[in-house]
């Protein structure tokens, strides 16, 4: 299933009833997200290396510490539903725990959700209240690389495609302008990124 994207609600939009809501959280948050393969992990250490704060992915977290409980990558990503939501819990845990008056970078954040449900073939509507506890500063997607797996991830490029272009809509929807990083090396890519929030 998982790279032919022909999930029950892999073509579900967001419910226009449901996007009327307002957001509870004004915050300080800066989002750095993108497909599996962008380099938001790259981009997440250089601003942590500069002094910034900064907020680790959750479900890279959660697998590595699983996998380091002797636990194969098939064994912890087998029910992909279970997956994504245990997953999405944590990212709320995570952001609940932030101050919303502080400069955070995030690598990824809850409205990312709705993209991975759709991939998970759960629909992405059951979450959408959750995506307006918080408005974040700005958001970042990073254009995709091409994709290797590494261990942790799995989604190969059609997976990596779907979600891309799912995340760019989702958040457009939700309101945000999202400003989108192309290829250029790291360090480029880390300038555009701070230009933009200065």
């Amino acid at each position: 299933m998982r790279e032919n994207i022909s999930t029950k609600f892999g073509s579900t939009e967001l419910d226009r009833n449901l996007l009327n809501s307002s957001f509870k959280v004004q915050t300080q948050w800066h989002v750095i997200t993108g497909a599996p393969c962008s380099g938001k992990t790259t981009t997440i250490d250089q601003l942590r290396s500069l002094g910034y704060q900064t907020i680790p992915e959750a479900g890279r977290r959660f697998v590595e510490k699983e996998l380091a409980k002797g636990r194969s990558l098939e064994e912890i990503r087998f029910d992909q539903g279970e997956f994504t939501r245990r997953i999405y819990d944590l990212m709320l845990e995570q952001e609940a725990a932030l101050q919303p008056d502080r400069l955070y970078f995030l690598d990824r954040a809850i409205p990312d959700a709705p993209s991975f449900f759709r991939y998970a073939g759960m629909n992405p509507n059951d979450v959408i209240s959750d995506c307006f506890q918080y408005r974040y500063r700005s958001v970042f997607i990073l254009d995709r690389l091409p994709c290797e797996l590494d261990g942790v991830r799995t989604e190969g490029d059609p997976g990596a495609e779907f979600i891309d272009y799912w995340m760019e809509r989702d958040y457009a929807d939700l309101g945000y302008v999202v400003m989108r990083v192309p290829l250029m090396p790291p360090e480029e890519r880390l300038n555009y990124i701070l230009e933009r929030i200065e």
